[in-house]
């Protein structure tokens, strides 16, 4: 018998090997053999476990040559098609999201994260630094080019951005509203803050072209649906006359 017959015959061997690692759960049905090299296969059994449905018990079985017996290498299980297995990996950093953190949580920056850099001379700002300059003080990290780029996107992308449908239905933008308070550096030939506490951004960054129905300049039309003749005759009381004499 070749070594490849005596590895696709090891059946019982591999079942038995599966059943030991099983413990009390019942292997299933033989369901295949794979190869692996000239000296080993892979048999298949179904994992009857609660809970690994679609999931095979995987023995693997070698031949060390003439002389010797096939030997168990390995039993694991291994998932099949449609099998339900764990979501792949998260780092915990990308996991959180918007609107994730809670009062009293710390999210520190992602190490070496694009959206920072050292102050000073490499913020490629001239609004920071003219600023950081004058008064002789500054922040140990300021946002990078590509920091200031993400945050634009995400604000134009936004609901105060101008493709809202807010902004689509507005009279005017805010930048030509009184209550639109422009931000500074980089960021202000594009963004500002809303000031109006009755319009939906009362404090939040919106988008120059971003504007609402409490533009600063609305006017509302109160004159009367039906024109109004300037004079009028009461005829709600009539006066008659006898002209019988």
């Amino acid at each position: 018998m070749t070594a490849t017959e005596m590895l696709f015959d090891a059946v019982d061997l591999a079942r038995a090997a599966a059943q030991e690692e099983a413990g009390a759960e019942r292997v299933g049905a033989h369901v295949g053999v794979q190869d692996e090299d000239e000296y080993s296969v892979t048999h298949l059994f179904e994992a009857e476990h609660a809970g690994y449905r679609g999931w095979s018990w995987a023995v693997t079985v070698a031949y060390a040559g003439e002389g010797t017996p096939v030997s168990v290498s390995e039993v694991v299980l291994l998932p099949g098609q449609g099998a339900l297995v764990a979501p792949e990996w998260v780092p915990w950093s990308e996991r959180v999201r918007a609107g994730d953190l809670g009062v009293g949580d710390l999210m520190p920056p992602r190490e070496n994260d694009p959206r920072l850099i050292e102050a000073y001379v490499q913020s490629d700002d001239p609004a920071v630094e003219e600023v950081a300059l004058e008064i002789g003080l500054g922040r140990t990290r300021v946002l990078s080019r590509e920091g200031r780029t993400d945050a634009a996107d995400r604000w134009a992308d936004s609901e105060f951005g101008p493709r809202s449908d807010m902004a689509r239905s507005a009279p005017a933008h805010c930048g030509t509203c009184g209550f639109y308070t422009r931000v500074a550096g980089a960021f202000g030939a594009a963004f500002g803050v809303c000031a109006n506490e009755i319009a939906p951004a009362d404090g939040h960054v919106v988008h120059v072209e971003y504007g609402c129905g409490a533009h600063s300049q609305v006017e509302v039309d109160i004159s009367p649906m039906v024109p109004v003749a300037d004079l009028v005759y009461d005829d709600a009381q009539l006066d008659v006359l006898d002209v019988s004499e």
